[in-house]
């Protein structure tokens, strides 16, 4: 049997036989520990109980401008976020989950129906499909099919984490997103960790240490990622505390664009002025956690940030003036490590 097939059968009894709702679970980081936005609290607040008792998230993975879009959902469990999602993309759109724990799936299955209904449509836009997040050819998911991935604190499970974000990216369209909430460490997991069941299901054993996330996307050609949100989760376990001794885990939120981008931030003289009209977000709009776009103001950005809201689905909210013919140096931003801090709960993205 393979590590990735052992962890597999570990993950996938913790959450069929361990675990029968949230409360069974030991600590903080499989739970939401950042408010959800507001206009999605009256979504969430219409998620069918059953669905709701079985959420095991670290956030809230669910970006802006969702209508019309394919959204894949990976680890979706019993699929709050994909019913979330499904009234987002409305009935042109499309939303599947995938899961390698049958009893997940078949709650979600088992309220397609309520969801549609609920949403007035007439067909589901939701897919549920049995398989592991390493292998999305398995399940029928092409190359460049997909226009969003999100994941809500289940990457850290995979025993194969370079495996799972190679496919995210290969699913992904040309200027496709991934947005995602997952457990970090600002060092790496000593093996005895690795390998514990409990740690391993608590979201904790298989936390990444986010220079190695870091390392990873840039192998994977993924040079540029931001932080949009950081939490530093309190374990609340006095075994656990003893076990996990100095390392300190976070939960963060993500997003990463599938573009050619460069591996700094360049500076061009390029001006991004966000419109407004994202509906959700009239005011303003949060790229990442040093770029809040007020509507109508200016803001000077480095040539990473123009493409990510110049070449993907949030072309139509932005203008962006001048190219990129005239260079002018490093963009002047704030240092960078890619790293948590290990003096504050502050983290620091891929870039400026």
């Amino acid at each position: 049997m393979t590590d990735l097939d052992t962890r597999k059968d570990d993950v996938s009894n913790y959450y069929s036989e361990v675990l029968s709702s949230t409360d069974d679970l030991q600590t903080t980081a499989c739970c939401t520990t950042e408010a959800m936005p507001s206009y999605l609290k009256p979504i969430a607040s219409q998620i069918h109980p059953e669905v709701l008792s079985r959420f095991y998230g670290c956030g809230s993975p669910i970006p802006h401008s969702l209508t019309g879009k394919t959204v894949l959902d990976l680890g979706c469990g019993t699929g709050r976020d994909c019913f979330m999602i499904s009234k987002l993309v409305g009935p042109s759109g499309k939303v599947i989950g995938i899961d390698m724990t049958e009893e997940q799936l078949e709650v979600a299955r088992n309220q397609e129906v309520f969801h549609q209904e609920l949403w007035g449509y007439e067909r589901p836009n939701t897919d549920f499909r049995s398989g592991v997040i390493e292998d999305l050819k398995s399940v029928d998911l092409a190359d460049n099919s997909v226009d969003v991935v999100i994941s809500n604190c289940v990457i850290n499970l995979s025993a194969d984490k370079e495996k799972v974000f190679s496919e995210i990216f290969r699913v992904l369209k040309p200027g496709g997103e991934l947005y995602f909430s997952d457990v970090f460490s600002d060092r790496r997991i000593p093996t005895e960790l690795k390998n514990d069941k409990v740690m391993v299901g608590e979201c904790l054993g298989g936390a990444l240490y986010i220079e190695d996330f870091r390392r990873m996307l840039y192998q994977l050609g993924v040079p540029d990622y931001r932080i949009i949100t950081t939490s530093k989760i309190d374990l609340k376990n006095e075994k656990l505390e003893q076990c996990a001794g100095n390392i300190n885990f976070y939960s963060i939120t993500i997003r990463a664009f599938k573009l050619d981008i460069e591996d700094r931030c360049e500076d061009y003289g390029q001006v991004a002025i966000y419109k407004g009209t994202i509906p959700e977000s009239p005011n303003n709009f949060i790229l990442d956690d040093h770029h809040n776009f007020e509507t109508n103001r200016p803001m000077l950005v480095c040539s990473n940030t123009a493409a990510m809201v110049r070449d993907t689905r949030y072309q139509e909210h932005f203008e962006i003036i001048g190219d990129e013919s005239q260079h002018f140096g490093l963009f002047d931003c704030a240092p960078v490590a890619g790293a948590v801090s290990q003096d504050s709960d502050d983290s620091l993205g891929g870039c400026c």
